[in-house]
């Protein structure tokens, strides 16, 4: 199939953006591109539009984070309710899909949102409360309540199995999660206190030791003095012993 070389001039969906230089099938370029107006022929008149392009192209990427950004931050505070019909046993008829929640967003918060950015790992197929990412934008992800309901009456057991589910995570909310702040100066307060025991103990065995070194010494000190006041007794005794021995007259 012979290609054509093209300079798209808007957001083409897995083919580029403005003032992109694209190869194309020839008749995708005729019959869809160039009517669509989505491209120019790649001509050296054409290229000259290309720094304008450009310029569009920075201008609508600035404006779609601009809106992501804000739609993210609307999405992140609601929680999504879906009513889906079930057996008395809580079983689904069918199954929650990307599309499904996309659907819903935009009838009940009139909220554009495509659904290949719902990124739901697999179908919903149960009742009750659902965090699923939103890949909005390259740089901007955010997160969904969703919570699932049936709309046919529910057995009593049913109903008791999910208030049982719902509970814990309705105590974890009421609870909240504590903030980072707190523990970790509890911590550095704990490691304070560790490093006083520490510095307690330091002490503690400085003075032990201390009052041991003292105590040594002293005995020593004192058997010193004590051979040095044993040497004139015993020079005594010599002087004493040597007397004796001297000739009489």
């Amino acid at each position: 199939m012979p290609k054509t070389e093209v300079i798209l001039t808007h957001n083409v969906v897995g083919l580029g953006a403005e003032s992109d230089h694209v190869k194309v099938a020839a008749g995708y370029a005729r019959n869809y591109l160039f009517p669509q107006g989505l491209a120019i022929p790649l001509t050296m008149a054409n290229k000259r539009q290309i720094e304008s392009l450009q310029k569009k192209r920075v201008d609508r990427e600035a404006k779609e984070l601009h809106t992501m950004t804000e739609l993210a931050s609307t999405l992140s505070k609601l929680t999504l309710v879906l009513h889906v019909r079930t057996g008395e046993d809580g079983k689904l008829f069918g199954s929650v899909t990307s599309g499904t929640i996309a659907d819903e967003l935009r009838h009940q918060y009139d909220a554009q949102v495509d659904k290949r950015k719902i990124h739901l790992a697999q179908p919903i197929k149960t009742l009750g409360a659902f965090e699923v990412p939103l890949h909005l934008h390259h740089d901007v992800d955010c997160t969904l309540k969703v919570r699932v309901e049936s709309s046919t009456p529910l057995s009593p057991e049913v109903q008791a199995a999910l208030a049982a589910q719902n509970a814990p995570k309705e105590a974890a909310k009421a609870e909240g999660k504590p903030g980072k702040e707190g523990p970790y100066r509890g911590d550095r307060g704990d490691r304070g206190g560790k490093g006083a025991a520490k510095e307690g103990k330091a002490e503690h065995k400085g003075e032990h030791r201390a009052e041991g070194k003292g105590e040594t010494k002293a005995p020593r000190g004192e058997a010193k003095e004590g051979k040095k006041a044993d040497k004139p007794a015993k020079a005594e005794k010599a002087d004493g012993e040597k007397k004796p021995k001297a000739k009489a007259e």
